[in-house]
């Protein structure tokens, strides 16, 4: 029976162990198997490495972004794909493996154009952008379209903080292909990065003016902001930012820790950006797996945002390591793991 490897969490403040374990027989209707080429490393891998969080048991397999080659496919799935697909996919904390099953809804092939690498940079940035921006228990814009130029926006803009970050990278480009004008955070040396994929203005994150600074530029001349995303970064900060704006700006965060000590002021309307099953996408799988990126991806509308950075060591030995590089930091790129 074929061998499957995996790297399991026993707890966090530990490493990761590789351990075998044959691999199924069998795949559900809806799944597909997938011999995976490249993992790519998120905040949130290191950080369930690291500490232990309420909602999260242990032991687990971490990992969340993968792309590789079908193997095996399920009789609801053959609708969609067959063997030998490229394919790129989003596994809920269950992704540092050779062989992973995936829902085949949260899967798309990978444009010829692309590589292993580029492909797995986009699986759980683009999910997690795509429901803070569009889901409608979050802010609910527009959905992004190829022809959105062409369409025009609707005189809006949005407050990205974090642009430089993985996610941010993508909700960048995901809400200026809805018509809207991108105001982002980040350090100064991304200012050019973020500008050229799709940032209308940029403003330093480290400048101790930074919240007045985005304050006046969303209201400035009357405008009108639809919200704020919190891509990365301090939550406090993009608080701040809704409570001294003249708007009502509700706040979408992928990060929900607001210090004790904050002003009861600073706590507004948000929404925590947290998915624990393929459902939780379904509203917006027409702008990830479904629709919108594949297509821009293909007409190369669609930049590979942060640009994959390939760590020396290959296989699952080198997921560690990535690890333990993301958790010194890293800007405007996203590291990841080949498996040969």
């Amino acid at each position: 029976m074929p061998i499957n490897r995996s790297i399991w969490q026993d707890r966090a403040g530990i490493p990761g162990a590789i351990r075998e374990a044959p691999l199924p027989s069998t795949v559900e209707p809806n799944k597909i198997v997938v011999k995976v080429h490249a993992w790519a490393m998120n905040p949130c891998d290191a950080m369930l490495q690291d500490k232990s969080l309420p909602f999260i048991k242990y032991p687990l397999i971490l990992g969340q972004d993968v792309a590789g080659v079908i193997t095996t496919v399920g009789t609801a799935a053959a609708a969609k794909f067959k063997i030998g697909d490229r394919v790129f996919g989003f596994s809920i904390n269950n992704g540092f493996q050779d062989y992973i099953t995936l829902d085949h809804t949260l899967a798309a092939r990978i444009p010829a154009s692309l590589s292993f690498a580029d492909a797995s940079v986009f699986p759980l940035c683009v999910t997690t952008s795509s429901l803070s921006l569009f889901g409608k228990d979050y802010l609910g814009l527009p959905f992004p379209s190829l022809d959105v130029a062409a369409r025009g926006g609707d005189g809006r803009s949005i407050l990205i903080w974090g642009g430089s970050s993985a996610v941010g990278s993508n909700a960048i480009q995901l809400a200026r292909a809805a018509g809207l004008r991108v105001v982002t955070t980040c350090s100064a040396h991304s200012f050019d990065y973020v500008q050229s994929i799709g940032a209308d203005r940029a403003f330093d994150y480290n400048s101790p003016s930074v919240v007045d600074d985005v304050v006046a530029e969303l209201d400035r001349d009357d405008g009108v902001c639809a919200g704020i995303y919190l891509a990365a970064g301090q939550v406090a900060e993009a608080c701040k930012v809704s409570y001294k704006s003249r708007q009502d700006l509700f706040l979408a965060s992928s990060n929900p820790v607001l210090p004790d000590d904050a002003p009861e002021a600073w706590r507004v309307k948000t929404k925590f950006t947290f998915g624990t099953g393929a459902g939780i996408f379904s509203e917006t799988l027409s702008v990830t797996f479904g629709g919108f990126l594949v297509e821009a991806l293909a007409e190369g509308v669609y930049k590979v945002a942060p640009p994959p950075e390939v760590v020396n060591k290959k296989g699952l030995e080198g997921v560690q390591e990535a690890l333990d590089l993301l958790k010194k930091g890293v800007s405007a790129k996203k590291l990841v793991v080949l498996a040969e």
